[in-house]
């Protein structure tokens, strides 16, 4: 059976947007581990690039985009 939190949308895209940091925090982490520039902007570029799938969750949460009124 599903739980009431489980068919609540803001339990879902927080859940995403938790999942998103970790991932960008780790990319990040390791921007200090390698010493090649092209990953380094690699890894950079996706951490980015996740921080605005983070923000378009935040987003959808707080219907404050006209795309999800």
């Amino acid at each position: 059976m599903i739980s009431e939190a489980d068919r609540d949308p803001r339990h879902h895209t927080q859940k995403m947007q938790k999942r998103l940091q970790e991932t960008m925090d780790h990319l990040r982490e390791d921007l200090q581990k390698v010493d090649e520039p092209q990953l380094k902007a690699m890894f950079e570029t996706a951490a980015e690039v996740l921080g605005g799938l983070k923000k378009a969750f935040g987003d959808y949460e707080k219907k404050n985009e006209a795309a999800w009124k």
